[in-house]
């Protein structure tokens, strides 16, 4: 089993989290999260006599668990519907997952996590 972490743009999370259930992938967690990037100057600017804070770039971190099947497929998945080609688009992690329990029922293992047996 794999664990697919994703941060990307706020602006792209409905289109991802179409394009997940597209493929099968119905369950998974997410949050806003804030970050430092790149793609603006570290600062504050202002406009129209407002001071705004652009160190801090607004994100959303998406996780989910999958077959080690699934993986290739949901990466796939996530960089092209997060993609817009300009810098900031966001990061792609895996890692392993020794175990896991759906605690509702006491499937262990791949039985536990979500989305279909395969993503063919």
């Amino acid at each position: 089993m794999k664990k697919v972490e994703a941060i990307i743009r706020t602006s792209k999370f409905e289109d991802v989290k179409d394009a997940l259930k597209s493929i099968g992938i119905d369950f998974f967690s997410y949050w806003e999260a804030s970050g430092v990037g790149n793609e603006h100057s570290r600062g504050h600017h202002s406009y129209r006599g407002t001071v705004y804070d652009t160190q801090y770039i607004p994100r959303m971190f998406l996780s989910i668990v999958l077959k080690d099947a699934n993986v290739e497929k949901t990466i796939a998945c996530i960089e092209k519907s997060a993609f817009t080609g300009e810098v900031g688009d966001g990061m792609i992690f895996t890692y392993n997952i020794e175990e896991s329990v759906r605690i509702s029922n006491g499937a262990r293992g791949e039985a536990s996590t979500a989305g279909p047996s395969d993503l063919s």
